[in-house]
């Protein structure tokens, strides 16, 4: 795995995530229709600022029990979430037949996660103890639900689909209350020249729209200004 520097992930972190995404289709403009997450979630702190980190990934199960491993296998999740580089984020997939029966976040796993130095999660399935999570931790879950039921980590390491973005062990992962998208490591020191750019066209047209004078054809020619700008 490739380990950036602290200070290429708080670059990222300067922007949100719809912003990264624009970014993106500048850089990478064939990836435009994939890789983020494309379903809504539920977002526990809205206020937070975005998170940047790589990701960790585990499938878990609640409506059945685990087997007699249980605590071994809990353990082993445990020692792969804290392995190194970090910061991470944690990308859970919930493969029940109906996610979201039992929700392994909530206030034990939110303080667990955050001190093996996780920033929050990305899931389809529920989260729980919406007042006692971890401060500061970002949870994006499919769901809220009251119960964690029989839920388990049944398999860790592994490619995951959250929401329709697909995601590897090591990935870098951007997130906040809208969504979340993976940043392929060859496009990072690319991004902020294309958030620049993108700035720059999208200033044209907000300009023009925010005028008391505005009309159709000051908008017309602030979409030409606008597409002339490279």
């Amino acid at each position: 795995m490739i380990e950036l520097s602290d200070d290429k992930l708080k670059t990222l972190a300067k922007w949100d995530t719809p912003t990264i995404c624009n970014a993106l289709e500048v850089v990478i403009p064939e990836r435009r229709g994939y890789g983020f997450t494309t379903k809504p979630f539920f977002c526990l702190d809205p206020s937070l600022p975005p998170i940047v980190g790589y990701a960790r990934t585990a499938k878990i199960r609640a409506a059945q029990p685990p087997g007699t491993d249980a605590v071994s296998n809990r353990i082993a999740y445990y020692e792969y979430i804290a392995q190194l580089p970090g910061p991470t984020i944690v990308v859970i997939e919930d493969i029940d037949p109906k996610p979201g029966i039992g929700a392994f976040w909530g206030e034990v796993n939110t303080a667990v996660h955050k001190g093996l130095g996780a920033l929050g999660v990305v899931t389809n399935g529920s989260i729980r103890d919406l007042p006692d999570n971890a401060p500061g931790f970002q949870a994006l879950g499919g769901l809220v639900g009251p119960s964690h039921a029989f839920v388990h980590p049944v398999d860790f390491n592994c490619t995951v689909t959250v929401h329709g973005m697909e995601v590897k062990n090591g990935n870098v992962i951007h997130a906040d209350q809208h969504g979340a998208v993976v940043v392929p490591l060859d496009t990072i020191s690319k991004i902020p020249d294309a958030v620049e750019l993108v700035l720059r066209r999208e200033a044209q047209i907000l300009e023009a729209a925010r005028g008391d004078d505005f009309d159709i054809d000051k908008l017309k020619k602030a979409i030409r200004t606008s597409a002339d700008i490279h």
